[in-house]
């Protein structure tokens, strides 16, 4: 369980094919920290350290994670937002995060609003496929492992549609000032959200 404050940035050393496999390796400021089988958030996606030393750590995504994410689009030198599981009598600063991606949405636009940042961004959705995939205002969403609150959103056939603001800190110190319109990120909704909605396609 994670709850989208990211801890820290990492960068991608190694990207090595295993089978259906890929074992990334990164390096990030709490590498000596690491243990194996340790879960470690990146850009929002559950993974297990299998490897760790005081330099770097190797985590491993299977087929259906690389496919379901945007992991694997990832070049070595890239950057992703780290966070380690939260712990039991710590504050939970952002919302419920399980770490397990959705699905992938797309950068739309980017609006610089004095000194902060709105960034728009359209995801797949369809009311009878996946409702679950759904955004409200004023609701959680997780980007690229990051907790933000929707400005905007709206539900079109086949598409779904949303904004977040951005305040400075967050801007730079994730990897949100790297995406470009057009990227892909990886998208977790809200798990309150999933079960209300079950519950109520049950009745």
């Amino acid at each position: 369980m994670f709850t989208g404050i990211v801890e820290s940035m990492g960068s991608v050393l190694k990207i090595e094919k295993d089978g259906t496999n890929v074992n990334f390796t990164l390096s990030c400021p709490f590498n000596s920290e690491l243990k194996i089988d340790q879960s470690l958030a990146h850009n929002g996606t559950c993974l297990t350290v299998v490897e760790c030393s005081d330099e770097s750590y190797v985590v491993t995504a299977i087929e259906e994670t690389l496919q379901k994410t945007s992991l694997g689009k990832l070049q070595v030198g890239d950057k992703v937002n780290l966070e380690r599981c939260m712990m039991l009598g710590s504050r939970l600063d952002g919302h419920m995060v399980q770490g397990h991606v959705d699905t992938t949405g797309t950068l739309v636009k980017v609006e610089e609003k004095g000194g902060s940042y709105e960034l728009s961004f359209e995801h797949p959705y369809s009311s009878k496929n996946h409702p679950e995939w759904m955004t409200v205002k004023k609701g959680s969403i997780t980007v690229n492992g990051i907790s933000l609150t929707v400005v905007e959103s709206e539900l079109e056939t086949n598409k779904g549609m949303f904004s977040v603001a951005l305040i400075p800190y967050t801007w730079e110190e994730t990897t949100m000032h790297l995406l470009n319109v057009g990227d892909k990120v990886n998208l977790e909704f809200d798990v309150i959200g999933k079960y209300i909605i079950r519950m109520m396609a049950s009745r």
